[in-house]
């Protein structure tokens, strides 16, 4: 009788190990990953592929399309490890884009596809809404533009200036165009005054990531804005303008009167200046510590040599301890946010005639100068507005 068992159970064994060795050759599908995948723009993107074949060559591939609807794409080679998988944060890209460890690559390199319109440059003009970037795993090294390739997989992610619980408020009082945005909470907080260049225009998303990281900013326009006086293309406000602006900031129930600051870009360096020695001319009368940062392949302004001056003043005046310099050697005029692709050159204005301004820099050390510039400058103000 046991024999007789045995025999009946032993059809059934054979299935179960006819099943087991079909599940164990059973192969995971490759599968690509970005944690997280909600992110501010500041921040970084851990983006994984795995379940691959050993030493397999693969591009990843990341599209996004501007507000104008323009598409922006970068891309990059890998060769998988020993464990099939590859890792940004770790690996090297060995063409594409941009080469070597760059776990951001894929984000500062993105640059207009081919046959875009001329002169694109990347600015975020809703910071309500996000950039999303669809990123793609695709077999062997290849490009975008080479047609048809195999996408392995894919995943997207959102990458914000503006996070949950910032407050944005439209300002249209004392004659000041602007918008505030605060951080959530009651306050005060610390807080900036956001000066841009004569680009013109209302720019919002630097202020709106200063508040994602805890301190009020109050972005002006002062050019270039309907709702401003006179000629689009003519500075038609005076000191008084920027005054109201600052005065504005100190008499808000939510920002702390005691701790503001003032951060400028191109033109708006100058205004800041001019704030900082209270309306004055002469730098020896500042009396605030200062950072200027310095992109030393900048080619639409001398940078460098300003810095000079300005440091050689506030040392002859005896304040030399108030004065941080940041310098970058290869990067350009637009040191913006972290992994923002940046501009060598872009168009100006398309009329009445076109007029391109070349800003300068070069990708890899451009883009490192924005990841750390933007670290020093929140140390700089968690430092010296909020301690």
């Amino acid at each position: 009788m046991p024999c007789i068992s045995v025999r009946r159970k032993l059809p059934g064994l054979q299935r179960a190990v006819g099943e087991v060795r079909r599940k164990s050759s059973f192969r995971q599908k490759p599968l690509l990953t970005a944690a997280p995948v909600r992110a501010l723009i500041d921040e970084q993107i851990s983006i994984k592929g795995r379940f691959l074949s050993q030493n397999y060559p693969v591009t990843v591939c990341a599209q996004m399309h501007s507000e104008e609807g323009d598409l922006w794409e970068a891309f990059a080679h890998y060769t998988t490890n020993a464990s099939s998988s590859i890792n940004l944060t770790s690996d090297h890209s060995v063409g594409g884009s941009y080469v070597g460890c760059e776990p951001m690559g894929l984000f500062w390199a993105l640059e207009p596809a081919l046959g875009s319109r001329e002169g694109l440059r990347l600015r975020k003009r809703n910071v309500e809404t996000p950039y999303i970037v669809n990123i793609s795993l695709l077999e062997g090294h290849t490009s975008p533009g080479e047609g048809q390739s195999t996408e392995l997989a894919a995943v997207t992610v959102e990458r914000w200036y503006m996070a949950p619980g910032v407050r944005r408020i439209e300002i249209r009082q004392n004659k000041i165009i602007g918008t505030l945005f605060l951080p959530p909470g009651p306050g005060p907080f610390p807080a900036m005054l956001d000066l841009w260049g004569m680009g013109g225009g209302l720019l919002e998303y630097r202020s709106a990531l200063l508040a994602s990281r805890g301190f009020a900013s109050l972005s002006v326009a002062y050019m270039g804005h309907k709702d401003l006086p006179g000629p689009p293309d003519i500075m038609s406000v005076g000191d008084l303008y920027f005054k109201s602006a600052f005065q504005l900031l100190q008499d808000h129930c939510q920002v702390d009167a005691d701790r503001i600051g003032v951060i400028g870009h191109s033109f708006g360096v100058c205004l800041t200046f001019r704030i900082a020695t209270r309306i004055g001319v002469k730098v020896k009368n500042i009396t605030c510590p200062l950072m200027y940062i310095v992109g030393e392949d900048d080619l639409c302004a001398a940078s460098t040599e300003n810095a000079d001056v300005i440091e050689e003043a506030l040392r002859s005046a005896g304040k030399s301890q108030l004065f941080t310099r940041l310098s970058y050697p290869g990067a350009g005029h637009l040191i913006e946010p972290p992994y923002a692709p940046y501009a060598r050159a872009s168009l100006w204005r398309a009329k009445p005639e076109k007029l391109v301004t070349l800003w300068g820099g070069h990708p890899t050390p451009h883009a490192a100068a924005q990841e750390d510039a933007w670290k020093r400058i929140l140390e700089f103000m968690e430092t010296h507005l909020r301690r």
